[in-house]
């Protein structure tokens, strides 16, 4: 299965954030599709287990034809909401509430099926064989294609791994947090073939005023005219670098950063200058 090389994320398109309505989703998917990116992130959490379904309506609206996308949900996480009737936040991951979760997309998004089905977080009561049992299921009924996780280590991807196969992993990496790089997740997904796939790929970097932020934008700025590009096009850059191919989940609706965003994947960053901005980000020369 072929991802776009930046990837939508939904999470803020609905009631979690820019409450777009019907005419506005269906535009930002147009707008989307035209400049070449085709994929679309989302759980069944997403707005309060809403924002599925405004983006189906949406979809069937937006004249987009179903074989030009690639849709992407997660399933997993039960919160606690007025539109669930569950007493604590928790996991489950029972064959019977993954594949009646996966419909329930489905019915939403208003598809036949889904590009791929990610376990949102993992859980210390998680099952492979049961997970196995629901996945086996769902791809011979012809719901998923791809299967994958989200946040999960490379042991986790281990156990899950020897009982079907794993396409991709979703994992929180950034410049403020490429733990990923240093605790064995990347390497594993190269090894075995794992596409790794990035939320928040900007991290803190413009959300906190600190000294590793500080030391970062100073970093920034002076490549910025090297570049000819923005800082968040150079944040992006950096990840897309990475050997491991990673593709970042861009959760902005805002058509001109989409474009910045768009065109940061057209920068080749310079070996020592990739370096130059981990030194500012981590406080210290590499070893």
């Amino acid at each position: 299965m072929t991802y776009s090389r930046l990837i939508a994320g939904t999470m803020t398109w609905g009631s979690w954030g820019k409450q777009l309505s019907k005419k506005e989703m269906a535009a930002l998917m147009d707008f989307c599709v035209s400049n070449h990116i085709t994929t679309f992130d989302h759980a069944d959490i997403y707005g309060a287990y809403t924002t599925e379904a405004d983006f189906g309506k949406a979809l069937l609206d937006s004249g987009l034809k179903r074989e030009e996308i690639q849709l992407i949900s997660k399933c997993g996480i039960q919160d606690v909401c007025d539109n669930q009737n569950n007493r604590v936040k928790h996991y489950n991951y029972s064959k019977d509430h993954i594949i009646c979760s996966v419909e329930t997309s489905l019915q939403h998004l208003e598809t036949e099926y889904l590009d791929l089905l990610l376990l949102h977080r993992p859980s210390p009561l998680m099952e492979a064989e049961v997970i196995a049992e629901a996945i086996t299921i769902l791809k011979k009924d012809g719901k998923i294609k791809d299967f994958g996780v989200s946040n999960f280590t490379s042991s986790q991807m281990d156990m899950i791994g020897l009982r079907m196969d794993i396409d991709v992993n979703q994992i929180e990496f950034s410049l403020t947090q490429h733990s990923a790089m240093h605790n064995g997740t990347l390497d594993y997904m190269m090894t075995n073939g794992i596409k790794p796939m990035a939320w928040s790929p900007l991290g803190s970097v413009f959300k906190e005023d600190n000294e590793q932020s500080r030391r970062v934008h100073k970093q920034l700025g002076e490549l910025m005219d090297k570049y000819n590009a923005t800082e968040d096009q150079l944040l992006l850059a950096w990840i897309m670098k990475h050997p491991a191919h990673i593709h970042p989940v861009v959760g902005t609706t805002t058509k001109e950063r989409l474009k910045l965003a768009i065109e940061a994947a057209k920068i080749e960053l310079e070996l020592e200058d990739w370096f130059l901005i981990l030194v500012a980000a981590q406080g210290h020369e590499v070893p």
